[in-house]
């Protein structure tokens, strides 16, 4: 748990009086909040404050306070701007993250709650707990806002937890809106946090007695799904394996897509589209069975809002070579300006064991998208390694955190 020592420090003024007086906390008119240009003297004059509630309250205001300090991060600010632009929470003109989480505290608590998930399942993109799911573009319709649906979703979380019937259960579905750190373009996503009752735990506390106790605590399980409708992806944040994430999966399916093919995982890993600037080399060796690499679409933007794709595909040249022959010095390759937001890989495989050649297409998509349509588990594996050996998408991340709250 954080220290909200440093939080207090670097709290604008009027949002923490506010924040205080809210809690029962007052301060005296006269009170001094720059005290030694808000060092340990002004901590430690709001934590005597604190001291004159009693004990209880005092515990619930730190506690708050520790909350408030561990969530003071870059992915906590990213989460903010994205939930509550979908709310509209403006945050124009707050100072830092601090000024945001008590006003969020004071104000809007539930959003702030919202926002700690968020930041929270960001942590995890990437990671052992966390999946994204690509759907065909069919065109066919989502039922995200059906009431039937989003039941039959959450009655089925219970059963994939193997909880009994009984547990409690709440859903909290919201949209948020992610731009792209690129183009700037907006895209809302629909989220749900499901919070289960999970099995009850025992733990050693000090009873109203004052003496040592053992009390049964309900511990709260989270699952999160994030809905892009738009590119047809659903993200599912989960405790448990990969088989637990394709069951979350297969019931998005169900309920909310019926009328779709059943989804295929898709790694979200940053992809590295720089290194595509120059024409690259593709090296492969024997045993990928790959008799060619073809670079087949790229796509652009540039600073002033302009867009471009350019799709090349055959034997004659590359799309570099096409480019150049089209542009020469002013392609978005060689101009100032332009920024490569996305590329489609064709990889070529020779025929095995009687079958018919297969081609493989990649589309890569700032800032971490990669999709890998229709293709078995094995194939998403030997395409992911070979997107590592060609450095196009980074490492994943090495740190994971588990999705359980007390």
């Amino acid at each position: 748990m954080a220290s909200f020592n440093g939080f207090i420090r670097k709290s604008p003024d009027a949002r923490l009086a506010a924040f205080l007086k809210a809690k029962g906390v007052h301060a005296p008119d006269d009170f001094n909040w720059q005290s030694e240009g808000r060092g340990t003297a002004l901590v430690n004059e709001i934590n005597n404050l604190i001291s004159d509630l009693p004990d209880l309250g005092q515990d619930r205001v730190k506690a708050e306070l520790d909350h408030l300090a561990s969530l003071a991060t870059p992915q906590t600010m990213t989460a903010a701007e994205q939930i509550c632009s979908a709310q509209r929470i403006d945050l124009e003109g707050l100072l830092g993250i601090q000024d945001v989480l008590l006003m969020l505290a004071t104000e809007h608590p539930k959003i702030l709650e919202r926002v700690a998930v968020q930041a929270s399942l960001m942590q995890r993109t990437g990671g052992k707990q966390w999946s994204a799911f690509q759907f065909d573009d069919d065109g066919k319709p989502w039922a995200l806002g059906d009431d039937a649906a989003r039941a039959g979703f959450v009655a089925d979380a219970i059963a994939i937890l193997e909880l009994p019937e009984h547990r409690k259960r709440e859903a909290d579905w919201y949209t948020s809106i992610r731009v792209d750190p690129i183009t700037g373009e907006e895209t809302e996503i629909l989220q749900a946090t499901i919070y289960v009752e999970a099995s009850a735990e025992s733990e050693l506390t000090f009873g109203p007695s004052e003496g040592l106790e053992r009390q049964i605590v309900q511990r709260v399980m989270e699952v999160g799904i994030a809905c892009n409708a738009e590119e047809r992806i659903v993200e599912i944040c989960a405790r448990g394996g990969k088989k637990m994430r394709d069951r979350y999966a297969s019931s998005f399916s169900k309920h909310f897509a019926p009328q779709s093919a059943p989804p295929v995982e898709t790694p979200r890993r940053d992809v590295l589209l720089s290194n595509l600037r120059s024409n690259p080399t593709f090296p492969i060796e024997p045993a990928d069975r790959v008799t060619k690499v073809e670079m087949s679409s790229l796509e652009f933007y540039s600073v002033g809002g302009g867009f471009a794709r350019f799709e090349h595909r055959g034997d004659d040249e590359t799309i570099y070579q096409f480019l150049e022959r089209q542009f020469g010095g002013q392609s978005p390759i060689h101009a100032v300006g332009w920024t490569i937001t996305g590329a489609t890989l064709r990889i070529m495989q020779t025929p095995e064991d009687g079958k018919r050649a297969k081609t493989l297409t990649v589309t890569l998509r700032s800032p971490n998208t990669t999709t890998i349509p229709n293709k078995t588990e094995a194939e998403r594996q030997f395409v992911m390694a070979l997107l590592d050996r060609w450095k196009l998408i980074a490492p994943p991340p090495e740190t994971v955190d588990v999705i359980e709250a007390a």
